[in-house]
């Protein structure tokens, strides 16, 4: 090994690439991403929502690189069914590989980071190795002495960190940390970065922290035979599983500030739990058997959903506080973007969130996973739902409070989903909430082509709208879902993309990117409708979004060919695996064309109406001329005509 003092700035060095080129890295507790030239440049510690320690990506100090000294190309994988990444690298000399993973099983106050170098062919290897501790975003520079042993230790800000395997590193006048390291063939060299906000333990042996890691990833991750693409919801679900810490809470997205349309202001923080995404992994778990990440959104809903009741908030972090403020911080930033903290969304109420959570709970109950807590949840979402379903929200696109059709939609879907679940009386009632809201929706928000509008003052059509009847709001085969289907595909899709809304009659694209979460439920949808063949073909355009490393992204720049914004996307991925879950189950819950759904569903349902609006009645909870209010909406619907009629001949 041999020092290297005189180098150009580290932030010159590695400049952002296009986030395609960019692996993920994730223990539950934080995550990291890793550029083309081995650079760890961006990194929050000591966990999700902390500062930046390495902000390179955002134009800030910190970054930690393994390098080719060579000219090469790049590319890489991740070890089968986990977050292992192998950075590899064809130079002029030699092939090279850099094994990276934060070590599991994680603790939540310190990440470590392993790296090992290794030489794959006849050749030695020949890296630099750059090390750039900037705390709270680069704005805090880092101390750094070298013990005895080798090892360094660092302080930078509440920070402590262990720097073993670089003791010839030196260190430069700008404070960076490099060095020069050849490694034989048929050896490797190790690298272990600890980062802490508590005094160290021990120091990491390798071998066996790389052994931990290893045993953890097979044991976590299942197989997916019966999948349509097994290594796709295998690496789905690694990715969710990084994402989520231990017991529950899944983070959006790793990152902030990465723009979804240049200079346009759009530079969010994701690195909070927000719940419909929780609902939508934890459904994409439940699909064939119950996976441990179903237990954990539950978990972390329903511990959510007892303490704020009312006013429950979108997103939360991972110790259940909701997100601070929006703060900019003075950064450069991504090219074309910001760095913002924080989110707004803690002021919000999002009704479809309450109903993609009752959807949750009925796909726990279906495999016997709900306990007394979660029904105290699902009653407490269904008094919510009752108390503010006519009110105005701000959706699923988090925008001005509206009348927004799908969450309303989104609600009738859980309310209809999870009745089936409950006693006779709170069955009932759910039901009749449902068929109330259904009334209403359809009264206000059909276009004169018969598909759903966005809201009952916005006309256009929503792609959002693809999802309610997949989630059992309405069968797929109802003309007013056949409608938005046919006016999604006219009106919002593009080279096998789809936009989320029209923006005041704009061509599509110039505003924003197409959202790979619309694409994935125009596949679903066509699913549930039963054209499998389509559901493919809209299921591997949106599979194809992602680069090397298989991530997913909110949105995706059609012309360009890019991803956009932050990666990778906790709505985006458990949605991709739901469709390759759903391509790969034969048959379907929707069966009649129409209007109506399958026999057996709708005689539980109708069943669960009957028994529980008749006890419903009899405890005075609902009057009469409630029950009457979804009647219209159900025959026009094709769906339990006689419970109805016999009830309202009552």
């Amino acid at each position: 090994m041999q020092p290297v003092t005189s180098r150009p700035p580290a932030r010159d060095a590695y400049p952002p690439q296009a986030l395609r080129e960019y692996a993920f890295l994730a223990d539950g507790y934080r995550g990291a991403l890793i550029g083309p030239r081995g650079d760890v440049s961006f990194l929050c510690a000591p966990t999700w929502d902390s500062p930046a320690v390495f902000s390179q990506l955002l134009g800030g100090r910190g970054v930690y690189a393994v390098t080719p000294r060579e000219t090469f190309v790049w590319g890489g994988y991740y070890e089968p069914a986990s977050l292992i990444w192998r950075s590899h690298w064809m130079t002029t000399e030699c092939l090279v590989e850099c094994r990276e993973a934060l070590a599991q099983p994680a603790d939540p106050h310190r990440l470590v980071l392993l790296r090992r170098i290794e030489p794959t062919g006849p050749s030695p290897a020949r890296v630099e190795v750059v090390l750039e501790l900037g705390a709270d975003f680069g704005r805090q520079a880092s101390t750094a002495r070298r013990g005895d042993d080798g090892r360094w230790t660092l302080t930078a800000g509440d920070l402590t960190c262990r720097w073993s395997g670089a003791g010839a590193a030196r260190k430069g006048r700008d404070g960076v940390l490099r060095l020069e390291i050849d490694v034989p063939a048929g050896q490797h060299h190790d690298l272990v970065l600890e980062i802490s906000d508590r005094p160290l333990p021990e120091p990491v042996v390798p071998d066996e922290a790389w052994r931990s890691t290893v045993d953890y990833w097979q044991q976590a991750v299942p197989r997916f035979d019966r999948s349509a693409a097994p290594r796709d919801s295998r690496h789905a679900y690694a990715v969710l599983r990084g994402l989520t810490a231990p017991g529950g809470g899944m983070v959006a997205a790793a990152t902030l500030g990465l723009p979804e349309r240049a200079d346009a202001g759009r530079d969010y923080d994701y690195r909070y739990v927000w719940l419909r995404d929780e609902a939508y992994a934890g459904l994409a778990a439940a699909a064939h058997e119950p996976h441990p990440l179903l237990d954990e959104a539950v978990a972390f809903t329903t511990a959510r959903v007892l303490e704020h009741g009312d006013r429950l908030a979108p997103a939360y972090r991972l110790d259940g506080r909701v997100p601070p403020r929006e703060h900019d911080i003075p950064l450069p930033g991504y090219p074309g973007g910001g760095v913002r903290t924080g989110n707004w969304v803690r002021g919000q109420f999002q009704l479809d969130g309450c109903g993609e959570l009752l959807v949750l709970y009925a796909a726990a109950a279906r495999h016997d996973h709900l306990g007394a807590d979660d029904l105290r949840a699902v009653t407490t979402l269904t008094e919510v739902i009752e108390r503010r379903w006519d009110r105005p929200d701000a959706g699923i696109w988090e925008l001005d409070d509206d009348w927004w059709t799908h969450s309303r939609l989104a609600a009738v879907a859980g309310l209809r989903s999870v009745a089936t679940h409950l006693d006779a009386a709170a069955a009932g009632r759910a039901v009749v909430l449902a068929d109330a809201i259904m009334a209403e929706t359809s009264a206000r928000c059909l276009g004169p082509d018969g598909a759903w509008m966005q809201s009952p003052t916005r006309p256009g059509v929503d792609a959002s709208l693809l999802l309610p009847p997949v989630r059992g709001a309405l069968s797929p085969h109802d003309p007013r879902s056949v409608a938005t289907v046919r006016a999604v595909t006219d009106q919002l899709a593009e080279d096998g993309y789809v936009y989320r809304y029209a923006v005041d009659g704009r061509p599509l694209g110039e505003l924003e990117g197409a959202f790979l979460l619309c694409g994935l439920a125009m596949s679903l949808a066509s699913l549930a409708s039963g054209d499998t063949v389509q559901a493919y073909r809209w299921f591997e355009r949106q599979r194809a979004a992602c680069g090397p490393a298989g991530l997913l992204s909110e949105e995706f720049d059609v012309r360009q060919r890019q991803l956009r914004g932050n990666v990778p996307q906790g709505s985006s991925t458990p949605c991709s695996w739901s469709a390759a879950s759903g391509l790969g189950r034969p048959g379907r819950v929707w069966t009649r064309r129409d209007g109506g759904c399958g026999a057996r569903e709708w005689r539980v349902v109708g069943a669960c109406l009957a028994i529980g609006a008749l006890a419903a009645l009899k405890a005075g909870s609902v009057a009469l001329d409630e029950l009457a209010v979804g009647v219209p909406d159900l025959r026009a619907a094709g769906l339990v005509r006689r419970p109805v009629a016999w009830l309202a001949g009552v």
